[in-house]
């Protein structure tokens, strides 16, 4: 099995900036990652989980929601079996769960608010 857990959320200003980690274990993950990617998604009160970016193994190639092109920056340091979401200049909306993802795994989630 693989283990996912969410890190780094909190309560944060409009135009401020917070680091996610996801760190993994299980001596699978690794191979998951290579063969789906990994993704953050989010979940807003009241409305249904989005997709927020994604990355590949070898790191150079990203995708990112239209949402927070610009402002978020996807990452990840295999040697610690981690993956992080840097999210700049964040905006009310932002506030959500976050939730990191491998192929049928997720993590427990972090709560991002983001105040007016």
């Amino acid at each position: 099995q693989v283990q996912l857990v969410e890190s780094g959320g909190g309560l944060v200003q409009a135009g401020g900036s917070l680091r996610l980690s996801c760190a993994a274990s299980g001596r699978t993950f690794s191979s998951y990652f290579m063969a789906y990617g990994m993704g953050w998604f989010r979940q807003a009160p009241g409305k249904e989980r989005e997709f927020v970016a994604r990355i590949n193994w070898s790191g150079d190639d990203t995708y990112y929601a239209d949402s927070v092109k610009g402002r978020f920056t996807i990452s990840r340091d295999n040697a610690k079996n981690t993956v992080y979401l840097q999210m700049n200049s964040l905006k009310p909306e932002d506030t959500a769960v976050y939730y990191c993802g491998v192929y049928s795994y997720w993590g427990q989630g972090t709560q991002v608010t983001v105040s007016s």
